[in-house]
């Protein structure tokens, strides 16, 4: 597979990158998005639950395996109206990993809910079990497993978890389209599915999200929740709260653009996949892929997991040899911020709704500490967007020289970036 020696010089000192060929655009797009837009522009239907948002709903629900699906404005308010619709009151409690995107805490604390972040598993960076079981109090309602990066969240275990407790489960699948376990889609294992459609995501429209559900009446409280109080059929009042929620028509055409590619996306990514962790596995050293659960049988990358060894990088530290990597053209990224020390989340802020809540009652943010979360997240975290991944065979071929060359050199990273250092400190001086 090499083609690339590892000989040469590393580009971080003044060689050849290993890194030739260029990743794959994003978001891709074709001429049906194209035809379906102008349509779209010259009906002026733009909006109000129009022919392309129900056909994508269908088809999305299908894809998934749920029986409802409904398109809204983004992937933070689908989280929101899903647990308004499960039940989830203000004052309940509603337990969320501490490594995620902001948006999984901020929507059960901007409907009421007090979120209690738990620790994460070692291996998925997802939501570990015997964490959720731990943090259950009679306030707790719901559980918001969060299949994060190139991982599923142990569904057996924290199914079986909310059977017993009574628990309602929002299952956060912003990075999971497509994604299944034991052969049933991510989106329909829980009460509910919260998908984004962000520009970032496998399946995009700039901006959007998607709730699945299987039960009528949780469907009909989160349209309502979403279409100013309207039922589905989109023509009667529901007599019930509702904001505005709604997505448009445009996005509906690309999300079903979308749609058409996605299998054969899915495809592609699971076999680059595939061949970085066996290729990771047989160069050894301070990098590879998480391990897959062989319950996944259908594993969607939003990126790629990987975990940084520091006992096998001879001194260097992550951030050294993703810069490394970065110089040769792979480009690696570490996780999330754990939630709780974001700095686009100012839990103490006078917008947050913390500084009202009773501090009998809400997690003390400011002082939590969950180990796991911040090894994985200031030591060993490390993700490859999905992006890179649709180029296949070719340029995975490449990715791993890049890893192999570094890996061959980490006495010279070191050496680059301690004279770096010197430098800087000898002209502070």
């Amino acid at each position: 597979m090499s083609t690339v020696s590892r000989g040469g010089a590393l580009a971080l000192t003044g060689g050849s990158p290993a890194v030739t060929l260029p990743a794959p655009a994003w978001p891709a797009a074709g001429e049906q998005e194209v035809a379906w837009m102008t349509e779209v522009v010259r009906s002026g239907k733009w909006s109000w639950v129009g022919p392309h948002e129900q056909a994508f709903c269908a088809e999305f629900a299908r894809f998934i395996g749920t029986r409802h699906a409904m398109l809204l404005a983004n992937g933070t308010v689908t989280l929101q109206c899903a647990l308004q619709a499960v039940g989830v009151r203000p004052g309940d409690e509603v337990i969320i990993p501490g490594l995620t995107w902001v948006a999984t805490l901020q929507a059960a604390l901007d409907i009421g809910a007090n979120g209690v972040l738990v620790d994460i598993d070692p291996e998925t960076y997802c939501l570990d079990p015997a964490a959720v079981e731990a943090a259950i109090t009679p306030r707790t309602t719901a559980i918001i497993p969060v299949h994060l990066y190139g991982c599923m969240c142990d569904m057996d275990a924290l199914r079986e978890i909310a059977r017993r407790h009574g628990l309602k489960i929002v299952e956060d699948v912003a990075h999971q389209h497509g994604s299944r376990w034991r052969d049933v889609g991510a989106g329909a294992l829980g009460d509910a599915g919260s998908f984004s459609f962000q520009q970032s995501k496998v399946l995009t429209c700039g901006e959007g999200g998607a709730i699945t559900c299987d039960d009528d009446a949780v469907y009909e409280t989160a349209f309502c929740l979403k279409h100013v109080g309207f039922l589905p059929d989109v023509t009667t009042p529901g007599n019930r709260y509702g904001h505005n929620y709604r997505a448009t028509e445009m996005q509906a055409a690309l999300l079903r653009g979308g749609l058409t590619r996605i299998e054969e996306q899915l495809r592609i990514r699971e076999e680059s996949e595939a061949l970085l962790r066996e290729g990771l596995r047989r160069i050894g050293g301070p990098l590879r892929a998480a391990r897959r659960d062989p319950r996944v049988t259908r594993q969607s990358y939003y990126a790629v997991t990987l975990h940084f060894d520091p006992a096998q990088a001879a001194g260097v530290t992550r951030e050294q040899y993703t810069a490394a990597l970065a110089a040769e053209g792979l480009y690696l990224m570490g996780t999330y911020p754990a939630v709780y020390n974001h700095r686009l989340l100012n839990l103490y802020d006078a917008t947050s709704p913390i500084p009202y809540r009773d501090p009998a009652r809400v997690q003390h943010y400011a002082s939590l500490r969950l180990p796991v979360t911040e090894r994985v997240v200031n030591e060993e975290g490390v993700v490859l967007s999905h992006v890179p991944l649709l180029g296949g065979a070719p340029l995975m071929a490449q990715y791993l020289d890049a890893v192999a060359k570094v890996n061959d050199h980490l006495a010279e990273v070191t050496a680059h970036f301690a004279e770096a250092e010197r430098c800087r400190s000898a002209s502070a001086k």
